[in-house]
């Protein structure tokens, strides 16, 4: 089985920064794409930033110079570093990672974290 955890939302002002970070644990063989999704209330789930196995990234429009996407391939851990940021910021973020598990080492399969809340407010 595995699982991915979140960590790092919270409330800031903005112009603030966050740093949420995401581990992945479990029976993993490899781990190939690694993405960072949000939804606010009301809006659809939408892809703010990927990056490959070998550390290629993307970004959405919107957040672009704003947010940097990284990963620490040793740890399973992928990182969202958000800077400058702005009410339209506020969401719960996911996390999402494409893996290749041990008991099927034939296939690539998608999860998902639980979600992680950032509000930004003055």
């Amino acid at each position: 089985q595995v699982q991915l955890v979140e960590s790092g939302g919270g409330l800031v002002q903005p112009g603030g920064s966050l740093r949420l970070s995401c581990a992945a644990s479990g029976s993993i063989f490899v781990i190939k794409a690694m993405g960072w999704y949000r939804q606010a209330p009301g809006k659809q789930r939408e892809l703010v930033a990927s990056i490959t196995s070998g550390a290629s990234t993307d970004y959405v429009d919107s957040v672009k110079g704003r947010f940097t996407i990284s990963r620490d391939n040793a740890k399973n851990t992928v990182y969202l570093q958000m800077n400058s940021l702005k009410p339209e910021d506020t969401a719960v973020y996911y996390c999402n990672a494409d893996i290749v598990t041990m008991s099927d080492m034939f296939n690539v399969y998608d999860y998902w974290g639980q979600g992680t809340q950032v509000t930004v407010s003055s």
